[in-house]
């Protein structure tokens, strides 16, 4: 029997189109971050001094204890996506809700600092790479604490169930690469800066 003009249903994909874009956003943004941290250490290696001009880069212990929160910002979020698999709707909420709350004190303590910072973007390269690189990371922040209100009203109104949650999968991609990336950006800009 002959197939020909007859119309097959849809291949199976591996992966959905929402994910498809979620990695190619990541991959994006992970191009973005790791071309501004080469300029960073570019910048180091052919200055004589580092950080420039004498500035004294920030206190090293409040960002050590808020990159301990961010980073734990993921673990609700590991728990709610395991919950949800389960159909436990509840467990999600909670653990969207602790990750949201851990995250926003980030960028709180994050806000504070740039109002503390004894150095402006307009000082030298260090200061200016400094303010971009942080203040990049942060607008990631907020943007993921929106998607995450929004992942939160929607699991409010039952939206999601054991086989309907793909939303919530892409949010969690997405706030894990941010906690990743403050990993290398929290090593170059704040530990190297203490490194003589």
């Amino acid at each position: 029997m002959s197939t020909e003009g007859v119309a097959l249903g849809p291949q199976a994909r591996s992966r959905s189109i929402g994910s498809w874009g979620m990695v190619m956003l990541i991959t994006t943004e992970a191009m973005i971050f790791a071309a501004l941290l080469s300029a960073y250490f570019f910048v180091r290696a052919n200055s004589p001094e580092w950080p420039e001009g004498g500035i004294a880069p920030p206190k090293l212990w409040p960002i050590a204890l808020f990159t301990v929160v961010l980073l734990a910002s993921s673990l609700p979020l590991l728990w709610g996506e395991a919950a949800i698999r389960r159909n436990r709707v509840g467990q999600l909420r909670v653990a969207l809700a602790v990750s949201w709350l851990l995250g926003a004190a980030f960028v709180v303590n994050q806000v504070i600092e740039f109002h503390t910072l004894e150095f402006s973007a307009k000082d030298n390269a260090y200061a200016s790479l400094f303010v971009v690189i942080t203040g990049l990371h942060g607008l990631h922040l907020v943007a993921g604490l929106l998607m995450s209100l929004v992942v939160q009203i929607k699991a409010s109104i039952g939206w999601f169930d054991a086989g309907r949650h793909q939303t919530v999968t892409l949010f969690s991609m997405y706030w894990h690469f941010v906690d990743a990336v403050w990993i290398f950006v929290f090593a170059s800009l704040y530990l190297t800066a203490h490194i003589r």
